[in-house]
């Protein structure tokens, strides 16, 4: 059994046929954690940086003492805009 059995679908790639920002994130992170990184990146450029998030977020559960706001921010932002520079380099 395969796990791209248990992804959810793209829901804009499914009823519009167009990929949305996140297409391929999971994927992504299933390569990451096959330990291909270069396919990984290639498929969804923001892994990295999302998995830096979520990383984070899962440090202020644990870490209660520090304020991670200021962090998850700039980690949030930088996300966004490497999402939307490599979808758009996509449709060149």
């Amino acid at each position: 059994m395969k796990i791209e059995e248990y992804m959810l679908p793209c829901p804009s790639k499914k009823f519009l046929g167009i990929e949305c920002f996140g297409c391929g994130t999971q994927r992504a992170i299933v390569m990451v954690f096959e330990g291909k990184f270069a396919e990984a990146f290639h498929m969804f450029p923001a892994v990295y940086t999302l998995l830096l998030f979520f990383g984070t977020v899962i440090l202020t559960f644990v870490d209660k003492k520090r304020n991670y706001g200021n962090i998850l921010v700039i980690l949030g932002i930088i996300n966004a805009l490497i999402m939307v520079i490599s979808y758009f380099y996509k449709r060149i």
